[in-house]
């Protein structure tokens, strides 16, 4: 068994590279951000995969510290960007009744 959880720990390991391409090349800050957090989760997934094969519970305490640093990572990437909004939400229309009621209130 410990020769498939070496082989999934492998594949993991290559998606965390493909990753890489994505965090490098990625069109926008949110591409990059999802891909670190593949690097925290699939971080996470290799070390308990290894904790298992070398029977190392320490390393089982270093993959909660990973899972606790992608979760802070994100929202620290949400406090510095925001949320995503579409474009059709209400705070990106623009109301007449709402520009005419602005430039009321400016003559005032």
């Amino acid at each position: 068994m410990s020769v498939f959880y070496l082989a999934a720990a492998l594949f993991l390991l290559g998606t965390i590279l493909l990753g890489l391409v994505r965090v490098l090349r990625g069109p926008g800050s949110g591409d990059r951000m999802l891909a670190a957090q593949l690097f925290g989760t699939t971080g996470v997934t290799i070390l308990l995969l290894l904790s298992m094969t070398l029977e190392e519970s320490a390393l089982v305490d270093v993959a909660l510290v990973f899972a606790l640093l992608a979760v802070v990572a994100a929202v620290a990437f949400v406090r510095q960007h925001g949320l995503p909004e579409p474009p059709d939400t209400p705070t990106h229309r623009q109301h007449p009744e709402s520009t005419e009621s602005r430039e009321s209130n400016d003559d005032r």
